[in-house]
């Protein structure tokens, strides 16, 4: 096993899939706020040398919509579904080009780690992750690229991965000090509609009835989802920080890189508020 020759905090940062695309059309990029994305993450870069960021980003328009034409999620056995298995990849894989060529054109060293390449599932859990790659790309100062992804499963034949699962199971190795979770809504609601400010294990209950889906299709789930599986993750890592916010409003990313509360959002942790 390849150890951490790196020094400086290690980040992990998700450009949601409806932050990046408009996930009520099929296979639209916003241009214009990857564009404005991807320069944030180069200043931050920039500013910090120190720095290690691991990006990740969702499928939106891209993978969820043919993942939910054939239900690729829950089991591939039949030709078909092998059909919509390696569509499912494709989409995928165009998406996280596109992420990466805009990172590159803002003279970013990113380099994309395809997901389905080093994966192993067991009935829709990830058991099996090559942290090597991650590793060394992070060693050379490199910007390793993750992203929701098809992945074969001993018990399912395959299924589908989302970049949380991915980021959850390296947070385990990496120890990363903040997990930053960038989307299209500023936070997470409440009931009356407003901003909740901390979510810890102490508080989730108390909240859960007012998390809903998605916006548009999404077969990983929505907002409850997310917010269980993290609350899973800052339970075994009290010391890792999760914010949810708005990756729409200007600098808000550069801002979370740098660790300023002033991004706003909801933060997740599993220290007692």
């Amino acid at each position: 096993m390849i150890q951490n020759n790196f020094v400086g905090p290690v980040v992990f940062l998700k450009l949601g899939g409806s932050l990046i695309t408009d996930k009520t059309q099929i296979e639209l990029v916003r241009k214009d706020v990857l564009a404005r994305l991807a320069k944030e993450i180069a200043r931050s870069v920039q500013n910090n040398p120190d720095l290690n960021v691991l990006l990740g980003h969702g499928s939106g328009s891209f993978g969820h919509v043919p993942a939910a034409r054939h239900g690729t999620r829950e089991g591939v056995r039949s030709n078909l579904d092998w059909h919509g298995f390696v569509e499912v990849g494709r989409v995928a894989s165009k998406l996280n080009a596109i992420v990466r060529n805009q990172l590159v054109a803002e003279g970013l060293k990113a380099i994309s780690l395809q997901p389905s390449a080093s994966a192993i599932c067991r009935d829709g859990g990830l058991i099996q992750f090559n942290m090597e790659p991650v590793l060394m790309a992070l060693s050379a100062r490199l910007i390793p690229i993750i992203y929701g992804d098809i992945a074969f499963d001993t018990q399912r034949g395959g299924t589908i991965i989302s970049t949380e699962e991915i980021m959850s199971f390296l947070s385990d190795k990496l120890q990363p000090s903040w997990l930053l979770l960038a989307g299209e809504t500023a936070g997470v609601y409440d009931v009356k509609g407003k901003i909740i400010p901390i979510i810890s294990p102490e508080n989730f209950e108390t909240i859960r009835p007012a998390l809903g889906g998605s916006r548009g299709t999404d077969v990983t789930g929505g907002m409850a989802t997310k917010v269980e599986s993290m609350l899973e993750l800052v339970k075994r890592q009290p010391n890792l920080q999760i914010r949810v916010f708005s990756g729409l409003v200007p600098d808000s990313v550069e801002k979370g890189l740098a660790g300023e509360s002033t991004v706003g959002g909801t933060l997740i942790r599993g220290l007692p508020v």
